[in-house]
């Protein structure tokens, strides 16, 4: 009877749609990053890793504040009225929160990553005649599966996001209610067994997401 309901599956679209943009955008800017302060020596690295680390335990529920007040009317960015910013409570300001959530741990993981791999390898690879870019990806093709831990970590600290979410989304059926305020809906109207069976539903969608990536990187639940 839930599988059947369109309300719920307009639910796990959203969810998948809000945690799969802010994840491509997060990896996209985070793997890089990491990479480069983890293989780089620069003035002030160490002041920038401790911020990367602190970011990695940021409490989600203040980072959907300071968005909802950035992107508010009477705030530096939602006052400027552009089209291209996104309003509160939309799918847009959602993304936005949880990009900013995962993404010091996508990037705080990669650099940890590299920073595990031989220093040996990236001067071999120079050696042969590698320019530094190509060195840098021989280094992260190394520390791949560190990289996927990055990206599995970002993904399940936002998908299971309920607080920055709730804040900036504001839970309105059929336009920002996603799966976590969903349960804390339910929850509160005393409907435990729809509760369950969303987080459930939750629980799969991750599983599924983080077998999908072993896959890609070659490996398998049996290894």
């Amino acid at each position: 009877m839930i599988a059947r309901d369109p309300a719920l599956w307009e639910i796990v679209r959203l969810s998948l749609y809000v945690s799969g943009v802010a994840l491509f955008i997060s990896t996209l800017i985070g793997i890089p990053l990491g990479a480069w302060i983890g293989l780089s020596r620069f003035p002030g690295r160490g002041l920038l890793m401790a911020l990367l680390y602190t970011g990695m335990g940021f409490p989600p529920v203040v980072i959907g504040l300071f968005v909802y007040l950035t992107l508010s009317r009477s705030g530096p960015v939602g006052g400027l009225n552009s089209s291209l910013i996104p309003a509160l409570f939309t799918p847009g300001a959602m993304v936005i929160a949880q990009t900013i959530i995962a993404f010091p741990l996508v990037a705080g993981f990669t650099m940890a990553a590299v920073l595990g791999v031989d220093p040996n390898i990236r001067q071999q690879v120079r050696a042969l005649g590698a320019t530094r870019w190509q060195a840098t990806l021989a280094v992260l093709a190394e520390a791949r599966v560190g990289v996927l831990v990055s990206v599995i970590a970002g993904f399940g600290g936002i998908i299971s996001e309920v607080g920055a979410v709730m804040l900036v989304g504001g839970n309105i059926e059929g336009k920002t209610r996603v799966l976590t305020t969903a349960i804390v809906l339910e929850t509160r109207k005393g409907n435990f067994d729809l509760a369950i069976a969303l987080g459930l539903i939750l629980l799969g969608l991750t599983f599924l997401a983080n077998l999908l990536m072993l896959q890609l990187q070659g490996r398998t639940t049996a290894e």
